[in-house]
């Protein structure tokens, strides 16, 4: 692997998706908590305290970043879907996973969250017409881009740091 920030490459920016691919984006969601909690099963916490990569994040601040960033994403959808176009604020994602509670707090806190939050996220996302998914939100450096945009990239988001856990797991041979 060339790049071990991108375990699974890049995301690839959309701006519509078929009724198909949106199915698949939103299984992957639902799926994501479960698969996150296997890729760190049986880890101790000098693993926990790993980074996956020469001056990358600890598995653990990687597993706090996670639901950090699906609630800020679950509330950017719900104001895409209650508002005409909102602006949605950006956060210091690098500077939440230096606060002390995501350097040191134990991992199931989150995996926890994650779980009772994707629940929730994928009841919503399963009940939305196809129109709630070409609506917009303004995002100060994406532009405006649809609820399909914000749903492809989530779903790619939550397999990228699962990638990041297990890809360090194979390197390591932490079986």
């Amino acid at each position: 692997m060339s790049d071990l920030r991108y375990p699974i490459g890049r995301f690839q920016p959309v701006t519509s998706l078929a009724p198909a691919q949106r199915v698949t984006c939103i299984d992957q969601i639902a799926a994501m908590p479960d698969g996150l909690r296997r890729a760190v099963t049986g880890l101790d916490d000098r693993q926990l305290d790993t980074p996956y990569r020469p001056g990358g994040w600890t598995v653990r601040q990687v597993v706090h970043h996670v639901p950090d960033s699906h609630l800020n994403a679950y509330t950017r959808f719900k104001l895409a879907c209650t508002e005409d176009s909102p602006t949605i604020k950006t956060y210091e994602e690098a500077r939440w996973a230096e606060l002390p509670e995501a350097r040191t707090a134990p991992i199931d806190v989150s995996l926890d969250l994650l779980t009772a939050l994707h629940r929730r996220w994928v009841l919503f996302l399963r009940l939305l017409g196809p129109d709630d998914f070409a609506r917009t939100v303004r995002h100060p450096e994406w532009g405006s881009p649809t609820v399909d945009f914000l749903l492809a990239q989530y779903a790619w988001h939550g397999r990228h740091h699962t990638a990041h856990i297990t890809a360090l797991r194979d390197r390591m041979g932490w079986k």
